[in-house]
């Protein structure tokens, strides 16, 4: 027996984290693709709007690059899960470096085609490399210990929330010394540098054992879940009811995200405070960082499914209680409460997926969560968009408290054990 099979795990803290075996060198590569993400969007909206001098063809280019991003999601990882990050990663990364650049040089210039923008921004969000998903089964195969998994995750989902704040205040510097287009420039370069620092790490060289050894268990004639295309209903069901209620949950908390950010942006235009956004959204931002930092040092008896239930009950009471007296000074605190909550709901929906999905499909198991969470908040900033002006402002926000809350209840499905059958002499 080698001896660190006998030696004990290392205390469970987010130093340990950080001090396991190639964690920092692979972590901080994902994390420097990532910001990519948080830069992106922004600078396609700008860039292609001043590119065509319109807000509509700015806002479909933009709905066509996240519509294709998010839905191809699951694909993607399972591309990754099935041909290991060096065969599926890297060319996804290279593709998407590529086709920001060539939207970088499409908006240079004023009077670009509307059309052009559409035609290069629907693959380049279909290419878009899975780096959060690929990152944490990276995470789950360098920490077994499912305490220090636990600590990986919530500093995994805190970094991740700073990142979609920095992101736009970097793409606002680069306006002050470049023009929009920048900004996509820059996203290209980030994303293949911190892919091709991740695919080069020694983290993910032990990825084709994983696979070998998953093939090698699975049936003969048969075939590891998740290692060949299925449908996405049976796809689905293969992670059993825990899969699914961290799908359902994570779709719940990302409309309770995509609705409060807009009606933030509603109340502070009908109090006169339009700069009163940005303090709203840093409280949330904060409120997330501060309770998955201290949620991932808990050591938890409730099971996982108890915790993301309550979790996501918890956002949805502060959601709907914020809407009683809609004010923004109020929202800002209302904001810092609830967003205590949505960091560890997410840390907990990452758990319960790898702890649901086969080690062949981890990765594409983290992408069904992912995209219910950008599903949620897309479809609930649509509607609220549609309810806003026809419905009150504090039904608006109880409205969208309300999956949040009726979420929960999924942690009470517990599935049939199945009858044992008489075997016969």
């Amino acid at each position: 027996m080698s001896p660190s099979s006998t030696a004990p795990s290392p205390a469970p803290s987010y130093a340990a984290v950080l001090r396991t075996r190639y964690a920092c060198r692979t972590f901080g590569a994902a994390l420097l693709g990532r910001l990519s993400y948080g830069m992106v969007s922004l600078s396609l909206m700008l860039a292609a709007k001043e590119a065509t001098d319109s807000y509509a063809v700015a806002g479909t280019v933009v709905a066509l690059f996240a519509l294709t991003s998010v839905f191809l999601s699951p694909t993607r990882a399972g591309l990754v899960d099935r041909y290991g990050p060096r065969r599926a990663l890297l060319p996804m990364a290279a593709c998407y470096a590529l086709l920001l650049a060539g939207l970088a040089f499409a908006t240079s210039w004023p009077g670009g085609s509307g059309i052009l923008l559409g035609i290069l921004a629907v693959p380049a969000g279909a290419c878009t490399p899975p780096l959060g998903p690929v990152m944490r089964t990276v995470w789950s195969d360098l920490l077994p210990d499912r305490r220090l998994l636990q600590r990986a995750y919530s500093l995994d989902a805190v970094a991740e929330e700073l990142l979609f704040v920095a992101g736009p205040l970097l793409v606002g510097l680069l306006m002050h010394i470049a023009s929009p287009s920048a900004g996509l420039a820059v996203s290209a370069a980030l994303v293949g540098t911190g892919s091709l620092a991740l695919v080069m790490s020694p983290a993910v060289h032990g990825w084709a054992g994983r696979q070998r050894d998953s093939a090698a268990a699975a049936p003969s004639g048969g075939s590891v879940p998740g290692g060949r295309p299925g449908t996405p209903l049976r796809r689905l069901s293969r992670g059993g009811p825990g899969l699914r209620q961290a799908i359902v949950v994570s779709a719940a908390v990302g409309t309770a995200l995509g609705a409060f950010e807009l009606l933030a942006i509603a109340v502070a235009d009908e109090h006169g405070t339009p700069g009163s956004v940005a303090w709203i959204l840093a409280a949330l931002s904060g409120g997330s960082a501060i309770g998955g930092l201290v949620y991932g040092a808990v050591a938890w008896r409730a099971s996982s499914r108890l915790r993301l239930a309550v979790l996501a009950a918890a956002l949805g009471l502060v959601l709907a209680a914020a809407g009683l007296f809609p004010h923004p000074a109020v929202l800002v605190v209302w904001a810092a409460i609830g967003g205590l909550f949505i960091a560890p709901a997410l840390t907990t929906a990452y758990l319960i997926a790898d702890e649901c999905a086969d080690p062949a499909s981890r990765t594409r198991a983290g992408a069904w969560v992912n995209t219910a969470l950008n599903a949620g908040s897309a479809g609930a900033t649509a509607v609220t968009g549609l309810l806003l002006g026809h419905v009150p402002v504090p039904v608006c926000f109880a409205l969208a408290a309300a999956p949040a809350v009726l979420s929960a209840a999924t942690a009470l499905y517990r599935p049939r054990r199945p009858v044992p059958v008489p075997v016969g002499r």
